[in-house]
């Protein structure tokens, strides 16, 4: 039997299991990244590991995140980033050189090798055919100490694209497509594979721009093969020594087959709050547009802004609306001002924001009270914009060029009519290159003293489950809530280091009140509990969403489901994932219940079921769990680091 893209990646790969769809395998990571948001606790965590030097292939420490320094705490961590990075055989892209994905998938991302990334959206290297998958801080860590990483064996679905985009309809809106498919819930566990002969017209930037925004889909990562067009994008970054070519078996199989036609698409955006609220931009066209924001790690390669340069040249942003752009990297910035793309946009009125991540986390350019925002970037939660009744809008870079010079949200195809020629962009035969702002570890680390300023503090440690959890419902929430709601961005990321200052934020775009709740609950004696709806934890890979409550005593989430990411660093935390067997329990808790869940660690140890008690309520309820061997282990002990020590 053939075999398909991510089973020739992955089974070669694996140190524990062996390839059997649906269970847990431990792979070799080759490669690492982390950002400066989740990555400041990954080093500490790493540090914690007495481990001399990273044992990965090649790891990578990107600032791309907390790059607004409001206060010491910013550029006290990146300075302890840089010092670890010395001393532990890791290269350090320093503020300025570009969003960690676009960075990676420019310089160091390799056909046919594995990559772990302390973001969410790491599976943009999906785009040169790597199997790219991100996790939470202290998963990649464990990788760069030379342990496994841990996931369940995917099921591979293929998504065939054939024929060709029309003109200003781009990557973006085949994303856009590919969310309406799926939706945002229910694809825990799986791997896109794309192929069909219509990949052949899409160029790197346009295959990374879809594997990156299929982490909203909830799926492991997403790849595409590695084949003459990814030889050409390596070639063009000087690089074509890392290039292999990687095709499936033509008998290879899959889990499922969906096709898209691409000439059939047209101009899609996702309105509010959710990536997977699919329209036509003709169904919402007219709609005023105060705010137009151009980059992220989605859509700010050197075609997406070219193209936006080309669409903008002899036009003027509209005065209603505050337009601003954000080259993904320094190497994107060089190559667009050397091919007079940036004095195009400047001429227009575009505002130029550093090469790094901001408005997308919603630290800076946050929208009006009300406003319309109309950006290229991946996700659209409430409140992530850093202004809670925003409305976000994510379309191509061509529809929000549109909205830049009409005012509007417009279907670009109509600005033919205005005497605007689409632009057809070929990507450089050669790059610019310009590798100065990385810095190359330290060659004698010996010498290398690490620095820690006043905001760095210990990883905090769970203790080992107890017999019996005895808590209360600290707070019930709905449906998709994500680990924006559970834990803010924006302007409180600066605490990322500083877990006990940073837990005061849990919960806070819910509910102000839950620390404070929280807190007495400890204070008690009791547990913290969490009940949750469908799809609980999708979103960002942030692990402060678990540490944090870990540290507040939230022992146990109850939820109707949860997504993979998130799972995993409860796990890695000693917080317990239970999900409802009959979901209709869920509308028969109340929050301030006390729950009692008698024998909680002999079931885990046995297999044994696990029934929750409803005191307040005089009832009881069976709840499910699915977890390893090795995940139990993790939990009992109290987490996995606490795990690694007692081994």
């Amino acid at each position: 039997m053939g075999k398909n893209i991510v089973q020739k990646i992955l089974e070669p790969h694996i140190v524990e299991g062996k390839w059997e769809p649906g269970k847990e395998i431990g792979i070799k990571i080759d490669q690492t990244l982390t950002q400066d948001a989740t990555g400041t606790m990954a080093y500490l965590q790493f540090e914690a590991m007495g481990v001399p030097r990273v044992k990965t292939e090649l790891s990578v420490s990107y600032v791309d995140h907390n790059t607004i320094q409001i206060g010491f705490e910013n550029a006290d961590d990146h300075k302890y980033l840089q010092t670890v990075a010395a001393k532990y055989g890791i290269i350090f892209s320093r503020a300025g050189n570009g969003i960690c994905h676009q960075v990676h998938l420019e310089r160091f991302a390799k056909p046919g090798k594995t990559l772990l990334g302390s973001d969410s959206h790491t599976p943009t290297a999906g785009g040169v055919g790597m199997i790219a998958i991100g996790a939470g801080g202290l998963d990649v860590a464990v990788a760069m100490a030379g342990g496994p990483f841990y996931l369940t064996c995917p099921r591979v679905i293929r998504i065939n694209l054939h024929g060709k985009l029309p003109p200003w309809v781009s990557a973006k809106d085949v994303i856009l497509k590919v969310l309406e498919i799926f939706t945002t819930k229910g694809n825990v566990g799986y791997v896109f594979e794309y192929g069909g002969d219509g990949i052949k017209t899409l160029s790197v930037p346009d295959r990374a721009t879809i594997t990156n925004m299929g982490a909203e889909c909830g799926v492991t990562t997403s790849v595409f093969p590695s084949d003459e067009v990814t030889k050409a994008f390596l070639e063009a970054q000087d690089r074509v020594q890392d290039w292999v070519e990687i095709l499936p078996d033509p008998d290879a199989t899959y889990e499922r087959i969906v096709d898209i036609n691409l000439d059939e698409l047209v101009p899609l955006v996702a309105y509010p709050h959710s990536p997977g609220n699919i329209k036509t931009v003709r169904e919402l066209e007219g709609l005023p547009v105060d705010q137009v924001c151009i980059g992220s790690c989605t859509n700010s390669s050197y075609k997406d802004l070219m193209t936006v340069a080309r669409i903008l040249k002899n036009q003027k942003v509209h005065p209603n609306v505050s337009f601003v752009l954000a080259p993904g990297s320094r190497q994107v910035l060089l190559n667009i001002a050397r091919d007079s793309g940036l004095s195009d946009l400047l001429a227009a009125g575009t505002r130029l924001a550093e090469s790094a991540c901001g408005f997308c986390i919603g630290n800076s350019q946050a929208p009006a009270t009300a406003a319309v925002s109309v950006r290229t970037s991946n996700r659209n939660f409430e409140g992530r914009s850093g202004t809670k009744d925003a409305q976000v809008y994510l379309t191509s870079p061509e529809t929000a060029a549109a909205a830049v010079i009409t005012g509007r949200l417009t279907d670009p195809r109509d600005l033919e009519k205005m005497g605007i020629p689409y632009p057809h962009i070929e990507m450089p035969k050669r790059f610019y290159i310009d590798d100065s702002m990385f810095i190359m570890p330290a060659e004698r680390p010996e010498e290398v003293k690490i620095y820690r300023g006043p905001n760095i503090g210990e990883p905090p440690t769970n203790t080992p489950l107890p017999e019996t959890i005895e808590g209360v419902v600290t707070i019930k929430v709905g449906d998709k809530i994500t680990t924006d709601h559970i834990i803010p961005a924006g302007d409180k990321m600066k605490y990322r280091s500083n877990v006990p200052k940073y837990s005061e934020f849990v919960f806070a775009p819910l509910d102000p009140k839950f620390y404070e709740r929280a807190k007495q609950i400890q204070a008690s004696g009791k547990h913290n509990i969490i009940v949750a709806g469908v799809s609980y934890g999708q979103g960002s890979s942030r692990e402060h969403a678990a540490l944090c409550p870990m540290y507040l005593g939230v022992r146990a989430v109850i939820a109707k489901s949860l997504e993979r990411i998130h799972t995993d660093n409860l796990i890695n935390f000693g917080i317990v994932p239970l999900t409802f067997k009959d979901e209709s329990d869920y509308d028969r808790i109340e929050q301030g219940d006390e729950l009692e869940i008698p024998n909680i660690r002999k079931a885990l140890e046995t297999g044994g079921a696990i029934v929750v008690r409803n005191k307040t309520k005089g009832t009881e309820f069976e709840v499910a769990y699915n977890l390893s061997e090795r995940q139990k282990a993790a939990i009992l002990a109290g987490g996995t680091l606490a795990l690694m020590g007692k081994r």
